[in-house]
């Protein structure tokens, strides 16, 4: 009977090593085989530099998975079809494979998919999963943003979903944060200058790494070409808020609820 090893997502936070847990730390220096990330082969991958910015030496037998950045379904299908096939073939050796993940692996990650593409192929396959930094917690510590506090709200989305949906969002929560604005950066500015939350806004980009860049002035970025891994923080001070229930519900109260 084959013995698999353990596939490990190890968190690295989005660029700054000094923001790698000590467990994810003891992951990568376990003797655990590295995989890590690729848009296409032999692309550098970002999640290597952070690791590499952190003194750690890459191994001789590390290798890249490769995760093409397209939105054609049959493309991606193979891609990880493959992808998931070469892990379990390593993990088939018995020896634990850890997967670098910049940010936090249960958050818009690809290790999630990975992980469970390989149990559909293997349910034996022990899984372990070590969260770090997201990108939207750094880049709020580095502006000196908070995201929530006592009973605001805080929302969190992929910009791909559109104006529309940031539109409406705006209105339900305090704080929008919008992750990969690089798109949609124009018309993002359009709403929020239309809504008069410009000055309640900030763009990050490549939070964590050398070239991390803050920006307040967002009407300066308009035409400009931001970079893939760059997000909003969006306040809205001014939103409407119902009405708080306080304290916990009477036995009578929970049981018509539960009746209607």
């Amino acid at each position: 009977m084959t013995r698999y090893g353990k596939l490990i997502g190890a968190s690295l936070g989005p660029g700054d090593p000094e923001l790698i847990t000590r467990r994810a730390w003891t992951a990568l220096q376990s003797g655990a085989r590295w995989l890590y990330p690729v848009k296409k082969a032999e692309e550098a991958s970002y999640a290597l530099a952070i690791v590499a910015r952190g003194g750690l030496a890459v191994p001789h037998d590390a290798e890249q998975l490769i995760f093409p950045m397209t939105r054609d379904a049959e493309i991606l299908g193979r891609a990880w079809a493959r992808a998931a096939a070469h892990t379990v073939d390593l993990l088939a050796t018995g020896r634990d494979l850890v997967f670098l993940v910049e940010g936090d692996a249960s958050t818009f990650s690809t290790f999630g998919h990975l992980a469970r593409v390989v149990r559909e192929l293997v349910p034996a396959v022990e899984v372990e999963t070590i969260p770090g930094v997201s990108s939207f917690a750094a880049a709020a510590a580095s502006t000196g943003i908070t995201l929530a506090e006592e009973d605001e709200t805080l929302a969190v989305i992929p910009a791909a979903y559109g104006v529309g949906v940031i539109d409406h969002l705006l209105d339900e929560f305090d704080t929008v944060v919008l992750l990969k604005v690089k798109p949609l950066v124009d018309e993002i500015i359009e709403l929020l200058e239309r809504r008069d939350l410009l000055a309640t806004t900030c763009f990050v980009e490549k939070v964590g790494a050398p070239d991390e860049r803050v920006v307040r002035d967002l009407a300066s970025l308009r035409g400009e070409k931001a970079n893939y891994l760059s997000l909003m923080l969006v306040q809205n001070p001014k939103r409407a808020r119902g009405e708080l229930r306080r304290g916990c519900r009477s036995r009578k109260e929970a049981l018509v609820a539960a009746g209607a």
